[in-house]
C-alpha cells in the first residue's frame, strides 16, 4: 500500500492530532517566555538611559517630550524584533541566526530613528537614545543566550520540550540521524521511532504480518529505535509513537510527488515535516535553493577558503591575540614562574605542529610535563586511549602537579597567543596537529590544513579529549567548509563555559 492510499484512508488523520498540538504547546510556551524576556530587557533598557540622561525629570527638549518617548521606544522595539522575525519557531532555540535577528531588530530601528530625525530636524538627545540601543541589545542577545540555556537544560537532563521525531527511511543514514540526536539531546530532537522503506526485508518480511495496520508490531530496532512499521503506515507509525514531527531520510526512497502527498496529509494535522538531505555537514549559508524548470534545485556554494574576508579574520585574530597578550602578561609570567619552581626545567614547552598547508611552525605553551615526556612515550603506547591517530591518556603520569591544574583551567594554551600574533596560528580553528598525525591522514582529514589550526575549535566547546577521533575530524572539516565570523564569535563564547567545565581536559 502506498503513501497516496493512506492519505485517503479516513482514520489515518485523526490519530495524527495528538502529537501535532503537544509541539505547539511547548513551542508557544517557550515564545511567550522569549517575548516577556524580551519586554523587560528593552523596558529596563529603556528606562535606565532615560534616568541616566535626564533623572527623575520629565523634560522637554527642542519640543520633544522624553516621558511618552521611552514606552514608546520599547513598543517600536518589541514591533521590530517581530517584524525581523525574531520569534520564529524554525530559528529559536537553534544556531546563530536567532541572534543575528534580535540585534539586527535594533539597528534596524536606531538606524530608523535617526533618519526620522534628521529629515525632521528633530536634535534627539544621544546620551538617551545610544546607551539604550547599545544596552537593550546587549541585553536581548544575553536574554537569548539565558532562554537557550534554560531551554537545553529542560531538554538533556529533563529529558522535555523536544520534537518527538518518526524517521523514515533505514541504513546507515537512518544510524547516522539517530547517532547525531542522541548525542546532542539539546538540539531538541528525539527520534522515537523509525518505518522503513518498503520491501525493506532487513529487519524481517513483514513488520505488521498480513495486515500492514495490524497490531501485532515485531519487535525490530535500528541503533536502539524501534521500528514503527513501513512507509505504508505512516499514519499508525504516529499515533503508534505519539510523534510530533516527520524526518525523511535519503534512503526513505519517496520520490517527489510521494513527499508532496505526506506533506498535505500532515498539514492539517499539526505534525511536522523537515527534510535529511544526502548532503550532510553543510551549513545553510552555503545553501541556496533556485527554482528551475519548476524543480528546487539546491545550489551549494564553495567554500571560503581565501580571500578578503579570510584576510579580516587573520588581522583581527592578530589586533585581538595582541591585545590579550598585553593584558595577561603579568598572569602569563606568574605562571612561567610557577612551572620552574614547580620541577624545574624551562617553563615553556615547544613542539613542532603542522599548519596551513602543511607548513610546520613551532607552537608555544606552558609545559605541564616533567621535562623528558617525549622520550617517555613511546613506553606508554600501550596506554593509549586514543581511536585514531592521535595520543591521549586520561591520568598521564608525566603530568607534573602545576600541569594539572593548568590543564584544568587550559592555562597551558595561553603561550599559543603569540603563534596568533606571528600569524601561524587562528583564533578558532581546526587543532594543530603532530607531523606523525598528519602522516596518518586520510583525504578527508588533510582538509583540516585548508585554513590556519586554532587555539580553540568546534573540538574545544564539544568534548575536547573525550572526542572520538572520528568526531574531532568531522568538527573540523565542518569548520573548515562552514566557518563565518558569526560562528566565532559562538566558538569563543562557548569555548568559556567549556574551560569552566573542563569536560574533556586532562
Amino acid at each position: 500500500m502506498t503513501i497516496e492510499r493512506i492519505a485517503a484512508r479516513p482514520r489515518a488523520v485523526p490519530h495524527l492530532h495528538a502529537g501535532g498540538r503537544v509541539r505547539r504547546d511547548w513551542l508557544a510556551v517557550y515564545v511567550r517566555a522569549l517575548l516577556v524576556v524580551d519586554a523587560l530587557t528593552v523596558g529596563a533598557a529603556v528606562t535606565a538611559a532615560y534616568l541616566g540622561r535626564f533623572g527623575w525629570r520629565a523634560p522637554t527638549l527642542s519640543g520633544v517630550p522624553y516621558l511618552p518617548l521611552g514606552p514608546g521606544l520599547a513598543v517600536s522595539w518589541l514591533l521590530a524584533l517581530r517584524m525581523a522575525r525574531a520569534y520564529d519557531p524554525r530559528v529559536v532555540g537553534y544556531g546563530a541566526e536567532e541572534y543575528r535577528r534580535a540585534a539586527a531588530a535594533g539597528l534596524r530601528l536606531a538606524a530608523l530613528v535617526a533618519i526620522a530625525c534628521y529629515l525632521a530636524r528633530v536634535p534627539m538627545a544621544r546620551g538617551f537614545l545610544v546607551p539604550a540601543f547599545s544596552v537593550g541589545t546587549l541585553g536581548l542577545l544575553a536574554g537569548r543566550y539565558g532562554a537557550r540555556k534554560w531551554l537545553h537544560h529542560r531538554r538533556t537532563a529533563l529529558r522535555g520540550w523536544s520534537h518527538r521525531v518518526l524517521l523514515l527511511g533505514g541504513g546507515p543514514a537512518a544510524a547516522d540521524l539517530i547517532h547525531r540526536f542522541r548525542r546532542e539531546p539539546y538540539t531538541g530532537f528525539q527520534i522515537v521511532g523509525v518505518c522503513l522503506p518498503d520491501g525493506d526485508d532487513r529487519y524481517g518480511d513483514d513488520l505488521y504480518g498480513d495486515d500492514p495496520y495490524g497490531p501485532a508490531v515485531r519487535p525490530a530496532e535500528i541503533d536502539g529505535v524501534p521500528v514503527a512499521g513501513t512507509l505504508a503506515a505512516v499514519g499508525d507509525a504516529i499515533a503508534l509513537v505519539e510523534a510530533d514531527t516527520v524526518a525523511v531520510t535519503a534512503s526513505a526512497g519517496l520520490g517527489a510527488e510521494a513527499l508532496r502527498r505526506l506533506g498535505w496529509q500532515l498539514q492539517a494535522s499539526g505534525v511536522g515535516l523537515v527534510v535529511a538531505p544526502a548532503l550532510t555537514d553543510i551549513a545553510g549559508p552555503r545553501i541556496h535553493t533556485r527554482p528551475v524548470a519548476g524543480l528546487p534545485l539546491i545550489h551549494v556554494e564553495e567554500p571560503e577558503l581565501a580571500g578578503a574576508r579570510r584576510a579580516l579574520k587573520a588581522a583581527a585574530d592578530r589586533v585581538l591575540a595582541l591585545a590579550v597578550v598585553t593584558a595577561l602578561a603579568p598572569l602569563m609570567a606568574v605562571i612561567a614562574l610557577w612551572v620552574r619552581l614547580d620541577s624545574g626545567g624551562p617553563a615553556f614547552f615547544r613542539q613542532r605542529r603542522v599548519g596551513l598547508g602543511g607548513r610546520t611552525f613551532t607552537m608555544y605553551k606552558f609545559r605541564t610535563m616533567v621535562a623528558d615526556a617525549e622520550s617517555r612515550r613511546a613506553a606508554l603506547a600501550a596506554a593509549n586511549e586514543s581511536d585514531g591517530v592521535l595520543f591521549k591518556i586520561r591520568d598521564d603520569p608525566r603530568v607534573t602537579r602545576a600541569g594539572r591544574l593548568l590543564r584544568r583551567w587550559s592555562l597551558d594554551e595561553l603561550p599559543q597567543l603569540i603563534n596568533v600574533v606571528k600569524g601561524e596560528m587562528s583564533l578558532v580553528g581546526p587543532r594543530p596537529p603532530l607531523p606523525e598525525e598528519v602522516a596518518g591522514y586520510g583525504e578527508d582529514a588533510a582538509r583540516r590544513l585548508l585554513v590556519p589550526p586554532g587555539m580553540t575549535g568546534l573540538w574545544q566547546v564539544s568534548g575536547r579529549a573525550d572526542l572520538s577521533w572520528e568526531d574531532s575530524v568531522r568538527l573540523d572539516l565542518y569548520y573548515v567548509e562552514n566557518w563565518s565570523f558569526a560562528a566565532d564569535l559562538m566558538i569563543l563564547w562557548k569555548t568559556l563555559g567549556a574551560v569552566v567545565r573542563a569536560r574533556g581536559a586532562y
